[in-house]
């Protein structure tokens, strides 16, 4: 097995400390020796490792990306030493032999013979946007979970406001929780809270708003209004500040959001997940299975036994959903609306809308590799390309219903 690296470090990280593998010639010539300390995890004992391995002339580091607690050491080796973060599971050790100490030495022993890949850490403008865009996909979560706690326990008081009113935070819905808490029961006055569209469906406010609304009722309804409205308030301070950190992508963004489907928070995500430098993953194949968008591979003795979609980017994953379903949603004649038409029929709603998530990721990759828009080859692009399959198709459904059908070719005018 070819040596790449004479000098190799491997790290094994904890909340609490360190094990740190050096290995490196011994004095007999072929020999690697290896030697296991521990370190802390505070900054300063970072940086005194920092200073150890420089001064040991490593010319690699490996650690695996063990949850949260490797950005301490990596964020204060990177402008210093070659670090490579890798993924535990690339890097697992042999079965019966799992121990901290194992698994540095491990990880050294697999960096000096160059057998790891190294996962995409973004260059600190990206960790600083992926932060924000993060945080307000977490706080916009969290406000969803609130108001579907508020509507369960509308629930529990009778009242079914949330059976006729499609934003349960709208105009109309909030006037009427506004009036119950302040006091008010009578049903129809609060029915004749209802504005613009709302009007028409008085006869079945004035139903759903009779419940069982007491006092305490009131108050615990209050206290979920109040955290929605907070969350929401911490939302648009995040969004102001993506906006700011936004700035050196606009272009991409904007090349994004031509995408059907992409909304601008999309676009966010997507930039701040892949870094908008597509040179980081070599082609469109390499970044939709960074996204975890591809199927497994699990073949063995010419049988595959599963090609589910492996783990990957959770919060690229959920904002390309968010495209997908926009996409099946309310289809517009776009090819990718057809794309998914197509797969839905055969293989189910849920593939489909992974198949239109890798769809969408890869006209991404061309778009911010080529600096181009987007150019939708059309909601006829399968009839183009295979027009004899759809003209089958098509008259294999007419024998289905019961026709005979004759072709003829039609003369041009």
């Amino acid at each position: 097995m070819d040596l790449i690296h004479e000098r190799a470090a491997g790290l094994d990280i904890s909340k609490s400390d360190a094990k740190v593998a050096i290995r490196v010639p011994g004095k007999r010539a072929g020999t690697f020796p290896i030697t296991v300390t521990t370190w802390g995890s505070t900054t300063n004992q970072i940086l005194a490792l920092r200073d150890m391995l420089v001064a040991a002339q490593v010319t690699t580091v490996v650690m695996e990306a063990t949850s949260d607690y490797w950005k301490p050491f990596y964020y204060l080796f990177e402008d210093v030493l070659p670090v490579m973060l890798v993924n535990a599971k690339a890097a697992r050790n042999i079965p019966g032999r799992k121990a901290d100490v194992s698994d540095a030495a491990w990880l050294a022993q697999l960096g000096a013979h160059g057998l790891l890949r190294p996962c995409f850490v973004p260059p600190p403008p990206i960790r600083i946007l992926r932060d924000l865009t993060r945080a307000r996909t977490i706080a916009t979560q969290d406000r969803t979970r609130e108001i579907h706690r508020l509507e369960k326990f509308l629930e529990s008081t009778g009242i079914k406001l949330s059976d006729h009113v499609s934003d349960l935070l709208g105009v109309s819905s909030r006037a009427m929780l506004a009036a119950l808490i302040s006091g008010e029961r009578d049903p129809q006055v609060l029915a004749n809270l209802a504005k613009g569209a709302m009007r028409p469906r008085i006869p079945e406010l004035v139903e759903a708003l009779t419940g069982r609304f007491e006092e305490h009722h009131a108050f615990l309804c209050k206290m979920h209004l109040d955290r929605i409205d907070s969350i929401t308030g911490w939302v648009d301070q995040l969004t102001e500040r993506v906006e700011a950190a936004m700035e050196p992508f606009l272009v991409a963004r904007e090349f994004l959001t031509t995408i059907p489907g992409v909304s601008t928070l999309v676009a966010d995500v997507i930039v701040a997940e892949t870094g908008a430098d597509m040179s980081t993953f070599e082609t469109p194949g390499r970044l939709a299975s960074w996204a975890g968008l591809s199927p497994g591979s699990n073949e063995s003795a010419g049988r595959v036994k599963s090609s589910k979609t492996r783990p990957g980017n959770s919060y690229l994953k959920g904002a390309l959903g968010i495209a997908a379903l926009n996409i099946a949603r309310h289809p517009k004649g776009t090819y990718l609306a057809a794309r998914y038409k197509r797969i839905v029929v055969r293989r189910g709603k849920m593939k489909a809308l992974v198949a239109t998530e890798h769809s969408i990721l890869t006209a991404v990759w061309h778009m911010l590799a080529e600096g181009e828009c987007y150019h939708d080859p059309g909601s006829d692009f399968f009839t183009r390309k295979d027009p004899a399959r759809t003209r089958n198709n098509a008259v294999r459904r007419l024998h289905e219903l019961g026709y005979d059908v004759t072709l003829s070719t039609r003369e041009a005018a």
